[in-house]
């Protein structure tokens, strides 16, 4: 077997899940899309931008990077 130095690519298979927010949440996710229009000149919509929130949100959260680090069980990705 041939050791690549690029390894095997993860999973990139997209993945959608469906969210009920409330209408507070919703008002500051359309808030937050409107900051970074502003600020970026790029109009994005809140159902684009959430996937790369979620993704810093976790990403800094050191805690949850600990436990998994410590092996915190994955998920069981059967369950709805």
């Amino acid at each position: 077997m041939t050791n690549l130095k690029l390894g095997k690519l993860p999973d990139r298979s997209p993945a959608k899940i469906t969210i009920t927010v409330s209408a507070e949440l919703n008002r500051e996710l359309h808030d937050y899309a409107s900051l970074y229009r502003q600020t970026y000149g790029e109009s994005e919509s809140v159902a684009e931008l959430i996937p790369f929130m979620l993704d810093v949100f976790l990403g800094s959260d050191r805690a949850f990077a600990k436990a998994r680090k410590e092996g915190f069980p994955a998920a069981d990705m059967s369950e709805k």
